[in-house]
């Protein structure tokens, strides 16, 4: 049988130039075929109360209207945009830190989530969104006929 030469250099490179194939043209916030990035993400905490569940974004400096929502399939996704003040980040600024650009979130939420009645309010840099439960439905006996 013959021996076949192999190279683990050769395929550590294969792999490194499909990684980078795959990323390739990817900006910031811009999804290519399945591949979302953003420049950042928000803070989230998530609560179970007896009717809903409450989600807490921390989201300051972005405007409402930057904001969207959609739910589909019980997955809640959030994705917008914090808009630079400045639109220039050069000036006469020494230092910065306060992150710009476009985010992007999902959720994954239970079958009990009511997807129809769902509501957003921004209060403070921060936007609270409450997915209230659905009414249980309530075990029942089921007759068998003859």
């Amino acid at each position: 049988m013959a021996r076949v030469p192999s190279d683990p250099l050769s395929l550590m490179n294969q792999w490194r130039r499909d990684i980078e194939r795959a990323f390739e043209g990817v900006d910031a916030g811009e999804p290519r075929e399945g591949i979302t990035a953003a420049a950042w993400a928000p803070a989230v905490d998530i609560k179970e109360e007896d009717g809903a569940y409450v989600l807490h974004a921390d989201v300051p400096g972005v405007e409402p209207k930057d904001i969207e929502l959609n739910m589909d399939n019980s997955v809640l996704t959030l994705r917008g945009e914090r808009r630079s003040e400045t639109g220039n980040k050069e000036g006469n600024y020494r230092h910065i830190e306060r992150v710009t650009g476009k985010f992007y979130r999902r959720f994954t939420l239970p079958d009990t989530a009511d997807s129809e009645h769902i509501a957003a309010k921004y209060t403070n840099g921060v936007l609270e969104i409450r997915v209230p439960k659905q009414d249980k439905v309530l075990p029942r006996r089921i007759e068998v006929q003859r």
